[in-house]
């Protein structure tokens, strides 16, 4: 007998988001759940199909492979062994309802485990460039040392939750489901503290400022961050400590802009040089020195590339250019003789001194023989 669509089985459209598959299948499978239906073999071959059905569709790397082939795409052994997870896929449903379900699926990790940390960093265009050593210090909590991080007194240790036997979690029955959750004695530890130590109040912690070296590598980038595993605030009595994030901020150069790999500068130049040609001297982000030919009639905005004098790459060894902007520059204060000089210069005029401005009222001047005719 053929499969039914797995759309029309759980009565959506088939461009029904995962909030619509959740709602609808969680309905239905109330319904035709096994534990309502006692005896009933057809409400429980339902409740199989409609959990397979929505164990695809709510995964979207399943559901385009349901999308292009139908159900061949899991058949001959491509879904996984031993069929579908049903208790995984409903407690996914009644998560939001009951609380954990199932041995809590989403309780991955320590529940002891500390907080993560941010540090907001800022450096220079140099360090950033040549990388750094920075000393950072961080209000964070470290592990009691009286007690050792256990949240016990001296000479006493923590013992077996009486409420949970030292599972971490305790079951109740709710009508037809039974719902395990975490122990409200022992927040899931396992362990009660029946002695808890003074200085930490039995957290196992207490606030202190932690002074860490920290390297930041050459090339990095305004807003990067660095992770530095375990450096964070320490896990509650005993649990791993989270992570140190250090978000690093790049200072404006008063004279080079960056873009990527790359280094801009903007050069202003005489007049002079701009139109006799000659060459200039330009700094480097390293500190050094490079000197840019400057040819005859250069236009303002021209830029010079400088290969391999930008950033460092992250990543490897290779580095960015340093483009030089020629901004040229207007003399000004002139005296009575500079007046003179180019005055005469003026007058010579001659074609071809000034291309651009010439090409640009050459069109403004036909431009207005249109208009008037």
């Amino acid at each position: 007998m053929a499969k039914q669509d797995f759309y029309e089985l759980l009565g959506v459209a088939r461009t029904a988001d995962k909030a619509e598959l959740k709602k609808s299948y969680r309905k239905l499978a109330m319904k035709y759940h096994p534990d309502r239906n006692p005896g009933d073999d057809s409400a429980e071959a339902k409740f199989k199909d409609l959990s397979e059905a929505y164990d695809i569709l709510s995964d979207d790397q399943k559901r385009a492979a349901y999308d292009q082939f139908g159900h061949e795409a899991f058949e001959g052994g491509n879904q996984r062994p031993g069929g579908f997870d049903f208790a995984s896929s409903f407690s996914d449903i009644f998560e939001d309802l009951f609380g954990e379900f199932g041995g809590g699926g989403r309780m991955r990790g320590s529940r002891n485990r500390g907080a993560d940390l941010r540090y907001n960093l800022e450096i220079t265009l140099e360090e950033a460039f040549y990388g750094k050593k920075a000393t950072v210090r961080v209000p964070t909590s470290v592990a009691c040392e009286p007690c050792n991080g256990t949240g016990a007194e001296k000479n006493s240790s923590p013992v077996t939750c009486p409420s949970c036997d030292g599972h971490g979690k305790v079951r109740a029955q709710q009508g037809f489901f039974t719902i395990e959750r975490t122990c409200p004695t022992c927040q899931g530890a396992g362990r009660v503290i029946e002695n808890p130590c003074r200085p930490c109040a039995g957290s196992g912690r207490v606030q202190k400022e932690k002074t860490l070296s920290v390297s930041v590598p050459a090339g990095v980038e305004d807003g990067t961050r660095i992770r530095v595993s375990g450096e964070g605030a320490a896990g509650l009595r005993g649990g791993p400590a989270g992570d140190l994030y250090l978000f690093l901020s790049v200072s404006p150069h008063r004279i080079f802009e960056r873009d990527g790999q790359n280094i801009y500068c903007r050069v202003p130049i005489p007049m002079t040089t701009a139109t006799l040609g000659g060459s200039i001297e330009v700094p480097t982000l390293d500190g050094g020195r490079a000197k840019v030919s400057i040819p005859s009639g250069t236009q303002s905005g021209k830029q010079f590339r400088l290969r391999g004098k930008g950033m460092p790459n992250v990543q490897s060894s290779q580095k960015g250019d340093l483009y030089i902007q020629a901004i040229t520059e207007t003399p000004v204060n002139l005296s009575k003789r500079q007046k003179e000089l180019l005055k005469e210069f003026e007058n010579e005029g001659g074609e071809g001194t000034s291309p651009e401005s010439e090409g640009f009222f050459s069109k403004v001047k036909e431009l207005w023989e249109d208009l008037r005719d």
